[in-house]
């Protein structure tokens, strides 16, 4: 008995990491046209609408999926984007973060924790982030979004594509995607 129970835990175990991204890797690679949506939003806590195409005349956009709001890492990663966001800002680009997980705490997460610094957005039923290829399907459970950042330029060319279940490269890969577009522009 004791040897079928590691084995069920153990074979448990393997499906759920198999079922989780492999680091660098998402399935929207650069060069790919970015899918636009809209979804409600909020920023500082107030709830608005919030347009990728709307959003991308204002400059190239910073879009990371994240699994769920007031999660360690995804708490975590929030902050680092918080920190980024005026460097992101004196580049042109403006950071947007999509969940499927605890979508009705969007508006307190946008202000606790992405510190009104950014518009983080609700993606119930994980409906924009299978667009982009960013979904976590767990047996049983509802999906939930995969960690996956893009930075897409303003006429919708996904520039960088990155997918890691460890918050602190996300932000590092998106600048210098950002600095590389702005260089190219001079």
């Amino acid at each position: 008995m004791k040897k079928l129970t590691k084995f069920v835990a153990a074979a448990s175990l393997g499906f759920a990491l198999a079922a989780l991204p492999v680091a660098g890797i998402a399935a929207l690679q650069k060069g790919a046209k970015a899918p636009d949506f809209t979804l409600n939003a909020a920023k500082g806590g107030k709830p608005f609408a919030l347009s990728l195409k709307q959003t991308l005349r204002s400059g190239p956009v910073v879009l990371y999926f994240f699994p769920a709001a007031f999660t360690p890492g995804c708490t975590i990663e929030a902050h680092l984007f918080a920190e980024a966001s005026d460097d992101f800002g004196r580049l042109g680009a403006r950071v947007v973060g999509v969940t499927a997980g605890n979508i009705d705490r969007v508006a307190e997460f946008s202000k606790s924790e992405c510190r009104d610094k950014f518009a983080v957005a609700a993606d119930p039923g994980a409906k924009v982030a299978a667009k982009y290829d960013s979904v976590i399907q767990r047996p049983g459970q509802p999906a939930i979004s995969s960690r996956t950042s893009y930075v897409i330029a303003p006429n919708g060319t996904i520039l960088l594509s990155y997918t890691d279940p460890k918050p602190q490269a996300h932000i590092e890969k998106s600048m210098a995607a950002v600095r590389a577009w702005r260089a190219s522009r001079r």
